[in-house]
This record gives C-alpha cells, structure tokens and sequence, in this order.
C-alpha cells in the first residue's frame, strides 16, 4: 500500500518512536582506545598531525587511562614509540621483555587489572628499516619474520596482554602465533588479527606518532593490501580464522565500510575495525575549522562501522564518544 496510508516519516515525529525503532545502536562498549606509549618519566607531548591525542610515558598511564576506565571503555590497545637506539634490522627489541609495550602492559594491570589490553604484534616499531618484518636482499621476507612474531607475542602474553593483534600482514602468521602460545601456556589470550589491512594512504599520522615516518624504506605494498581488492580480503580472513584467530580487523575504516560489510556477511565472527589516524587527523581538523559539527560527526562517524556490522571500533575519539554517550543518556 503506497501513499498516503504509508508514511515513513510517521515513525520519525518524536523522540521516543524514533529510539524505539532504531537499528544500530553504538554504546561504550563498542569503544577501543589506541594510545601511545613513550620512553622517559613525566611525559605527556602532544602530536601535531592529530591534535588533541598525546604520547605518554609509562608513570602518566595511571592517570592517563583514568577516564576512560570511569566512563567503563572494555579494552585499550598499545602503540610503543621505542627510541631510535633501541631500533635495529632485527628488530630485537620486541623480544625485550622489559620493552615499552611490556612494562606499560604490566603498569595498566597493576592498576586497572579489569582493563582489557591489545597488543600490536609487527616489527615496525623496532626496526631501523621501518618495515613489518625482517628483511633480506631489499625483500621483507616472510617465513623467518615469523618465528620473531610468535616470541613477540608470548613476550606480551608473559607481560600480561590479553589479546595479541598480528597487524603484520606476513603469511601464516596467526597459526605460528597460536601454537607458539599454546606451547607456553597461554591457551585463553586470544589473537585479533589485522586479517584486512590495506596498504592505505590514511597512515601518515600513525607514523608520525611512532617517530618513524622518516625511516621507511620504500612502501609495504608487498604485504599489505592492494585498496582495490575486495574478494582478497574475504580469503585473508578465512585464512586468518582457519590458523586460529579468535577476532578479526579491517583497517583502515572508513574508505572500507563495504570490505567490512563483505566480511561481516560472510563470515558470523567477532569483527573490528580501525578508525585510523588519517581519518582521525581529517575529522579533528575540520573540527577545528569549524566545518563540522564535533558531537554529531563523532557519532555519525562510529555508528557508520557499527551499521556495516562491526561488534567494535579501535578509535582516537573512544574517550570523547564515551563522554557525549554518558551525557546522552
């Protein structure tokens, strides 16, 4: 039955319809806060590229992390920013079990020990080179990159990590990973794997934040993702849940929504995705402008993974989103 016995706008005239009938919903649960994690005592430095997101040392994370527990945000992940001396081709410093990302780890369970902590599992923050893996003849190579990954990531279990994020895109790296914490014991620290992750554009903040950007040689378009490729990603992902992973994660979001969409459709898993620093960095600066709307934007912007079937959103704004949540309601 058409006009004017149907009416689609009768269901939007108040409030109350409008929340009764209402797909998606976003909550703080839907929430996860990257942050990064600095050498040194006392330190809390701004990143030009991403206004209003900092580095923090390891003492500041009490205080740092404290909102974010109140407002009840279920999982942090931790980005370290190691310093140039501890880097090298090897990347050995992931394997320090008193790294940035380990003791930072230690310090939040101390505190918060009902925190949930994702650790990012790449070699890219402890290589001089700027790549993922170890290299070999100019060429990121996979299979001895990743017996470095699976110590990595029983370095972090051993710290106190509850989920291990592989974000680097090696082959087989989840099945190494998963056998390797079995081995040790660690049977319940579950793996999220960046099983999509495109070789985007959207990164140059990131790397900003980790001090690296200078240090890339060349481009990772070996190993991560071509952004006009769709059905590759469905393959990666159930590669990636075939070898074990508990969670997968598309990155970036935003330009991404149909791969997520796709992912979602095909595969009834707990999925992720990221909010990356350049669609953080594109949003904070508009704000600034004064050319959006800061509350309504932010939530827009959230509630768009969530539509396209996303059970969470590793976000910059998690905090600030929680807040305007909490006042919501």
């Amino acid at each position: 039955m058409a006009f004017p016995a149907t009416r689609m706008r009768r269901n939007r005239v108040d409030d109350f319809t409008r929340r009764l009938v209402r797909e998606t919903c976003l909550t703080t649960d839907h929430l996860i806060w990257p942050i990064f994690v600095c050498d040194g005592q006392n330190q809390h430095s701004a990143i030009k590229a991403m206004p209003g997101v900092t580095r923090v040392s390891v003492d500041r994370l009490k205080d740092h992390l404290a909102e974010a527990v109140e407002l009840g945000i279920p999982a942090i992940a931790i980005f370290p920013v190691t310093p140039e001396d501890l880097r090298d081709a090897m990347g050995r410093e992931a394997e320090n079990p008193d790294n940035l990302i380990c003791r930072a780890a230690r310090e939040i369970k101390k505190h918060y020990p009902n925190l949930g902590i994702i650790g990012d599992v790449a070699l890219d923050p402890y290589t001089d080179h700027g790549h993922d893996g170890l290299i070999s003849d100019d060429e990121v190579v996979n299979d001895a990159t990743l017996e470095v990954l699976a110590r990595q990531a029983v370095n972090q279990a051993r710290a106190g990590i509850d989920i291990i994020a592989p974000s680097d895109m090696m082959d087989g790296r989840v099945g190494v990973i998963r056998r390797a914490l079995d081995q040790e014991g660690f049977q319940n620290t579950r793996i999220m794997s960046y099983a999509a992750k495109y070789a985007s554009a959207f990164y140059g903040p990131f790397r900003e934040a980790l001090q690296s950007g200078g240090r890339l040689k060349g481009d990772k378009k070996t190993y991560q993702m071509d952004p006009a490729n769709t059905d590759e990603a469905l393959r990666e992902v159930a590669l990636d849940l075939e070898e074990g992973a508990d969670m997968v994660m598309v990155k970036p979001g935003m330009p991404y929504l149909d791969i997520i969409h796709r992912v979602r459709t095909a595969f009834k898993v707990p999925l992720f995705a990221y909010q990356v620093s350049g669609e953080y960095a594109m949003l904070a600066n508009a704000f600034e402008a004064g050319l959006l709307d800061r509350e309504k934007t932010i939530l827009e912007s959230l509630i768009a993974f969530r539509r396209a079937g996303c059970h969470g959103v590793l976000t910059y704004f998690a905090v600030e989103a929680a807040r305007i949540l909490q006042q919501q309601k």
